[in-house]
């Protein structure tokens, strides 16, 4: 009997977190570009970055999820340290709006009333030719079942006499031992479900079916907000530095908070039964009040804190330091998922973020070569060797974006995120062409040094006229990165394909004429071979705006 009970409450807890991930994916990929335009808004100041961390896991309904991707952001060098510490503030404060469902709709009101309207809504939205719609019905689905499952959650937790919960008693009694023993469960559940919204509404229903008291059930709330650091700390493990000083300033600002908080704890107690009416014995009243509770914590948690964001950089940069093994490392793009709740849209944002940081790599690239072409000096060798480098590292960069894209796909996206990812995937075949290109360009350029090769006026000027053209595509290419090329602009990206075709042919032809004439046969080869290179670089450029084309 005790073993069937088990079973039901961890397959009721299952309907709940399954419901949880299917509206979180569907509201992810109904509001996939303004969760982009968020995520834009969180360099702004701290202040901005707490309301970008509340906004995106009051989406995504998963703090963990947030924190992750902030941690990856850090990592890919897309959030300095100081502008990381503000959303991941704003995440703590957004995951109470969990608490909240659940206490208002789910104990206040009849779920079966919530529950299976919201299912009626959005099935017959699901089986629509428009995503749009489709993604609409699996919101309200999803909002359905989560419901259903805290239903079930409910009704599986068995009534338990009183007298047979006196054990807890020597737990309860014991002033600041009794409140760490319950920080220590709460941290360990949400380490076990990896789900601090889930190890909320868990907590929740076993106040309300009175199997603990409101103070008992604020003491493991603070432990789950320490319990759920543990998803961002174990994704941290691979990274940098600096994301590792992002998860430990996390685990710092959480800790620290329970630290204050077991000084007044009692008060704190009593401030929120002053806010909320109603009696906290009373098992129908705990849910409200372990929300505002847990609201409370977090949004004054987050106002001590935020005023010492340059301190808690300072202490993470004293405390964290570089691995020996850091230093020239291999470039790694690691796919950081949560076991509760995936981020497929915002995963994507990132890969984008990295194919911007793969064309400005390769324009360097070309600007290098341009440069050593025009005015060689001593340090050729080291430049090359400079550009080789980054050659290996937008082959790499192809790797690791690559398996990414993949990962991403492997997801559940939305029509538009499918074609997205498809095109991401071309683009960053063409931009490590180009990378190869422009450091074969660099061994020509050597080699015309190193060989003593003279290259006549008309030849150079010829290759500066060329070379602004191949930059001038290079340009129009990041300027319109990761956007929908309009029909207007891909016509503009042929005419500039076109362009270099016709210098091609005319700059060819002169270079025959000129060995015709005489002149320095390994200096026209020479010509020739950069020619040819240009031009490839204008066919890479010419497929990546025809796969810009794809991007909505």
């Amino acid at each position: 009997m005790i073993i069937f009970t088990l079973i039901t409450i961890a397959g009721s807890l299952a309907f709940f977190l399954y419901g949880m991930k299917v509206m979180s994916d569907g509201i992810q990929k109904v509001a996939g570009e303004k969760l982009h335009s968020i995520l834009n808004f969180m360099t702004t100041n701290r202040f901005a970055g707490v309301f970008t961390g509340f906004s995106i896991t009051a989406l995504i309904q998963s703090s963990s999820a947030t924190t992750v991707l902030v941690v990856s952001f850090v990592h890919a060098g897309l959030l300095t340290l100081e502008q990381s510490i503000g959303v991941i503030m704003g995440a703590s404060i957004g995951t109470t709006v969990t608490g909240w469902i659940v206490s208002i709709f789910g104990f206040k009101l009849d779920i079966t009333a919530i529950a299976l309207p919201s299912i009626g809504i959005g099935f017959p939205f699901v089986f629509s030719k428009k995503h749009r719609y489709r993604d609409i019905g699996e919101v309200f689905v999803g909002l359905g079942i989560l419901f259903l499952g805290l239903k079930f959650l409910k009704e599986s937790i068995p009534e338990i006499d009183p007298a047979a919960l006196e054990f807890l008693t020597s737990f309860t009694n014991r002033g600041y031992f009794s409140i760490l023993f319950f920080i220590f469960v709460g941290t360990v559940l949400t380490m076990i479900v990896q789900s601090s919204s889930a190890a909320m509404a868990i907590t929740i229903t076993l106040a309300f079916v009175g199997w603990i008291d409101f103070p008992t059930a604020a003491a493991i709330i603070l432990g789950e907000n320490i319990g759920t650091t543990i998803t961002a700390i174990l994704a941290s493990l691979k990274t940098n530095v600096s994301a590792r000083r992002a998860a430990r300033i996390h685990t710092f600002f959480k800790i620290a908070g329970v630290v204050w908080m077991l000084f007044v704890f009692n008060w704190f107690i009593s401030l929120v039964d002053f806010i909320i009416p109603g009696n906290p014995t009373v098992p129908e009243n705990i849910p409200i009040h372990l929300s505002m509770f847990h609201t409370l914590f977090n949004v004054v948690n987050t106002f001590i804190f935020i005023w010492f964001i340059p301190l808690l950089v300072k202490i993470a940069e004293k405390l964290g330091h570089e691995r020996p093994d850091e230093k020239g490392t291999v470039y790694k793009l690691d796919y950081f998922k949560t076991r509760i709740q995936d981020t497929p849209e915002l995963n994507i944002m990132q890969a984008k973020n990295e194919l911007f940081k793969m064309a400005n790599i390769v324009e360097a690239m070309f600007a290098v070569f341009l440069k050593l072409f025009h005015n060689p000096d001593k340090k050729m060798r080291d430049l090359v060797d400079k550009v080789k480098e980054e050659e290996e590292r937008t082959d790499q960069m192809q790797v690791e974006i690559s398996r990414y894209l993949a990962e991403c796909a492997k997801e559940n996206l939305n029509e538009i995120s499918v074609n997205n990812v498809t095109a991401m995937l071309r683009i960053t075949h063409e931009l490590e062409s180009i990378g190869d290109s422009c450091y074969r360009l660099m061994i020509l350029a050597q080699r015309r040094y190193d060989k003593k090769i003279k290259m006549d006026k008309e030849s150079l000027a010829e290759i500066d006229n060329y070379s602004k053209q191949v930059k001038n595509f290079i340009n129009f290419i990041n300027e319109h990165l990761n956007q929908h090329l309009s029909k207007y602009d891909l016509n503009r990206a042929f005419e500039l394909e076109e362009q270099m075709d016709q210098s091609r042919n005319v700059l060819k032809k002169n270079a025959r004429k000129r060995l015709q004439k005489g002149y320095d046969v390994r200096a026209q080869l020479l010509f020739i071979d950069i020619v040819r290179h240009f031009e490839q670089i204008g066919d890479y450029s010419l497929n990546i705006s025809q796969a810009l084309r794809q991007i909505k």
